[in-house]
């Protein structure tokens, strides 16, 4: 059920069954409540399109605050989770609502089997803030403005909200079961994070894939794709920006030479460090430091 304080729209449309869009529009110049009941089946999308957002659940006993263009997603198969906004004025919320059925329906070619719902997993919680793409941001904001016939805007809005999934989940490479945003549990993402950790510390001397899943105590496939997800990058990938980074600001400080910079971010001899440095940023550490 929908309430509203709000004299600003607040618009529901229930696109199909298990798919349920909200946009909440505050026009004014004070702060709106919205509430809305939803149960604990169904994954929530909030993207705070401009100004300022409060989300409070559990009796105001934690919240999120989303500031413009982030998101927020959600989901907790243990408690219902029904929506209590606190939209500051001037500020537009768009939020989706999906039932797990109907999302992992779009992952995986067998819709009845919701692996993040078995045994081992159907008791973890799920959530996560991030940066609304500009991409989204336009699809967002189509959502909100159009200029369709009532008879065709359920079809309208279904495709903007497929349109939407995509882009939110586009992690590239196949789109299969294992690549369900909500695979990786509570635990599954402190361990990817002391991967990272791992790898960072040792830097110069990385360890294998292999030895680094040992070591977090993950099996190698999940290791690789959580560590994507999470990061948007391959380990090494991730590693190899970070090793650049680090000797960017290195040669910055103008403390050390080329040489030095290279083995200290782990190469061993400074063609292997120029070549990955120019490779990075199209110069050599040497020019780079010349035009700093």
């Amino acid at each position: 059920m929908l309430k509203s304080n709000a004299e600003s729209p607040t618009l529901k449309n229930e696109i199909e069954p298990g798919v349920v869009i909200l946009k909440s529009l505050n026009e004014e110049h004070e702060t709106q409540t919205i509430t809305y009941d939803i149960d604990s089946s169904y994954i929530q999308f909030h993207f705070c399109i401009k100004g300022f957002s409060k989300f409070l659940f559990n009796n105001g006993n934690y919240s999120f605050d989303i500031t413009e263009e982030y998101s927020l997603l959600l989901y907790n198969p243990q408690t219902d989770l029904p929506l209590h906004l606190e939209l500051s004025a001037k500020s537009w919320v768009v939020s989706l609502f999906i039932s797990i059925k109907k999302f992992h329906s779009l992952f995986s070619e067998e819709a009845n089997y919701i692996h993040f719902l078995t045994d081992d997993n159907k008791d973890k919680k799920y959530y996560n803030t991030k940066e609304i793409t500009p991409s989204i941001s336009v699809v967002l904001n189509q959502m909100i403005n159009y200029n369709i016939h009532r008879s065709i805007e359920n079809l309208y809005l279904k495709g903007k909200v497929y349109e939407l999934l995509s882009l939110c989940f586009n992690h590239g490479g196949e789109a299969d079961i294992e690549q369900c945003p909500f695979l990786v549990d509570e635990q599954n993402v402190l361990k990817i994070r002391r991967a990272k950790d791992i790898i960072i510390a040792n830097m110069t001397e990385p360890p294998s894939l292999q030895d680094l899943a040992n070591e977090v105590e993950l099996n190698l496939k999940k290791l690789k794709s959580g560590f994507k997800q999470l990061y948007g990058d391959t380990v090494y990938s991730f590693l190899f920006d970070y090793k650049m980074e680090v000797a960017r600001q290195l040669l910055e400080t103008n403390q050390y030479n080329v040489n030095e910079v290279g083995l200290k971010v782990g190469y061993s001899t400074s063609s292997h460090f120029i070549a990955a440095f120019k490779k990075k940023y199209g110069t050599t550490p040497k020019k780079y430091i010349s035009q700093s």
